[in-house]
């Protein structure tokens, strides 16, 4: 039997990715590095966290390996399997395993998606322990002190049935997440996209406008990400009225009347 090991050198992140602070969560974020603690990111769709990974990844010279969690997502898929290859049977690590062995940073994203077992697999690395047993090798991987481990997920989308334990909360250093303030909002649509002061001001209000029916026919408004895609197709020579339809309205509602509404909004202002 063979074990093949993931090569994690791809998953350095070379250049730096842009990330604006709206607190102080690049100072905790290195402290918890540094302390060998857990971070939980807590937020909104769309509203940075998953550009806070990259960014701490390069600051901290680390690779990050991200996993989106689904309903489908078993604990095996995070620690690995045993599969037939070429007539040999070959052990492949998961990318948590990865990770732990190799001193990268694993970022599970809405790690609320994934099944029960899961989290099961994540508590031992999550605590004093810091380790990752593997039954099916009969082997505990003692993560190094370069390993770090981070959860994120959207509080905005929780139930009874998709909601943190508090047996797995309580492990986590727990970073909240939410949409910019309008004005730096608009500076990362600038630096983001390249358009132009007015038109970022404009899609800001607009997202304001959205946000604000949160709770009245929308489950969210929108996100910075969808910002950053009208945007684009701006850039690219589609009216905003267009753009605000397609990258904005559409993503956020099926639903006839509320398409409606928000395209109204966007015309108001475009």
């Amino acid at each position: 039997m063979k074990a093949q090991v993931l090569r994690t050198e791809e998953f350095i992140i070379e250049q730096e990715p842009y990330y604006q602070p709206v607190g102080d969560e690049i100072a905790v974020f290195e402290a918890a590095y540094k302390q060998k603690l857990p971070v939980l990111l807590k937020g909104p769709t769309g509203c940075g966290k998953t550009r806070f990974m990259e960014h701490m990844a390069w600051r901290l010279k680390r690779p990050l390996i991200t996993v989106s969690c689904h309903d489908d997502l078993t604990a095996s898929d995070l620690v690995g399997r045993y599969l037939v290859k070429g007539g040999e049977t070959v052990w492949i690590d998961g990318p948590l395993a990865a990770a732990v062995r190799s001193g990268a940073i694993c970022y599970l994203d809405e790690i609320v998606e994934a099944r029960k077992d899961t989290m099961v697999v994540i508590h031992p690395l999550a605590d004093d322990r810091r380790a990752l047993p593997i039954e099916k090798l009969g082997e505990i991987i003692e993560a190094g002190d370069e390993f770090c481990l981070a959860i994120s997920y959207n509080p905005g989308y929780q139930s009874v049935l998709k909601d943190l334990k508090q047996s797995t909360r309580q492990r986590f250093v727990a970073l909240e997440f939410d949409y910019p303030n309008a004005q730096l909002e608009a500076t990362i649509l600038q630096k983001e996209t390249g358009i132009d002061a007015d038109l970022a001001n404009k899609l800001v209000k607009f997202a304001g406008m959205t946000r604000n029916l949160k709770g009245s026919g929308l489950e969210e408004g929108a996100s910075t990400r969808l910002l950053v895609h009208a945007a684009k197709l701006i850039c690219a020579n589609v009216s905003p009225v267009t753009a605000c339809h397609t990258a904005i309205a559409q993503a956020l509602t099926d639903d006839a009347e509320m398409l409606a509404a928000i395209n109204e909004l966007s015309a108001s202002l475009f």
